[in-house]
């Protein structure tokens, strides 16, 4: 089997190809679009079964799409999984091309997962949907120092600045709606999505935009992506709480906002809610539960193109 790993840096990418045994072959490119065509030909003479890159932040999405657009087996990986997995095979030091060594490496004995790029329609608008998120965080940080300084000077600059934030708040989420509008598809995931009580219009986009599996994936992958799956913790005869970590954060974050919102005004999450308390879970962890029911309720219905029933129970599939 051969495998390759690429560490992509701010100005250069480190390239580890392994040839099926300790051979290993190693090259350096720069981070540009001439150094991505570099790396793009040599993997298409090399014909890797799998290309392994880490998730770094942003950087590595124009190397991920070259390579996907050109046919080429890419899987993104969190970059946690492969530091534990190189101090477990005993790899401490660590420089970009032992980070490349240890990716192909990983992509030969771990084989993760391969995934289609996404489109640049999609990069779009999952851009679009981060850049609200980061306006709207900067917002609450500029209100919570509005509501702490004693400074007038301050205080004029912190509400032009709020009054900056709120003209592009509206500017983005004009370009989302703008987006999901002009394509069929989009519009037909947001309906579906929206018809479901306790899930908004913002939840529906960070759905749509950070969570392209939904439909395709099934009950178990679909919870262990948003990080709403519970994890046994068990050792011998003792039997440890089940808990929940991992996962896409953002995905996580609007889900809670959707249960919350579901135990309210959604009659099944209700139910399931209040089931689940009068047994003596805690009321975090039947929540935590709901997230789950709902994500996986919502995955089944895009899996068959259906709206929201409340009478429907959920495939296992």
């Amino acid at each position: 089997m051969t495998c390759a790993g690429v560490d992509v840096a701010k100005g250069h990418l480190d390239l580890a190809i392994r040839f099926g045994s300790e051979e290993v072959e190693t090259h350096h490119f720069e981070n540009s679009s001439e150094g991505i065509a570099q790396l793009e030909e040599l993997l298409c003479e090399s014909d890797p079964e799998r290309i392994v890159l880490e998730a770094t932040g942003g950087y590595e999405r124009p190397v991920s799409a070259a390579l996907g657009a050109v046919g080429l087996p890419v899987a993104v990986v969190n970059p946690r999984q492969v530091r534990d997995f190189a101090r477990a095979t005993g790899r401490l030091a660590k420089t970009d091309e032992i980070d490349a060594r240890v990716l192909a490496l990983f992509g030969e004995r771990i084989q993760p997962e391969i995934r289609p790029a996404p489109s640049k329609d999609q990069e779009v608008f999952s851009g679009l949907v981060a850049r609200r998120r980061q306006l709207q965080k900067m917002k609450t940080a500029e209100q919570n120092r509005l509501g702490t300084t004693t400074s007038d000077a301050v205080r004029a600059d912190i509400e032009e600045h709020l009054s900056f934030l709120e003209k592009r708040l509206a500017e983005t989420e004009r370009q989302i709606e703008m987006a999901v509008e002009n394509s069929p598809l989009w519009r037909e995931e947001k309906d579906l999505l929206c018809s479901v009580p306790g899930v908004g219009q913002k939840t529906a986009h960070v759905l749509m935009a950070e969570l392209p599996e939904l439909g395709e994936a099934n009950r178990q992958e679909i919870a262990k992506l948003a990080g709403v799956a519970p994890l046994n913790c068990d050792s011998g005869q003792r039997r440890g709480r089940r808990s929940t970590w991992g996962g896409r954060a953002s995905v996580r974050k609007a889900l809670y906002m959707a249960a919350l919102s579901a135990t309210r005004c959604n009659r099944k999450i209700r139910a399931f809610y209040d089931r689940l308390v009068d047994r003596g879970k805690a009321k975090k962890t039947a929540l935590v539960a709901c997230m789950r029911k709902l994500l996986v309720i919502i995955n089944t219905m895009m899996k068959n193109g259906t709206q929201w029933n409340p009478e429907y129970q959920a495939s296992s599939a």
